[in-house]
């Protein structure tokens, strides 16, 4: 799996727990949602990821987005 992969599986994981959180526990989790949405969008423009540095760190593979 490269960094790319993991970087859109682990969004995708954040955003739908966060939504069961916010329709079982407390709405006010959507504000979580709205801030893994907001860093992929800013990924996108500027190429820089948090989780990517983490993610390069353990030892997955670079992929064409962040390297």
């Amino acid at each position: 799996m490269t960094i790319d992969r993991a970087v859109i599986a682990f969004a995708g994981f954040m955003i739908m727990a966060t939504l069961l959180l916010a329709h079982y526990h407390n709405p006010l989790w959507i504000w979580f949602t709205a801030f893994v949405g907001f860093n992929l969008f800013q990924s996108a423009f500027t190429g820089f990821c948090p989780l990517a540095i983490v993610l390069k760190r353990f030892g997955l593979k670079e992929g064409a987005c962040f390297r």
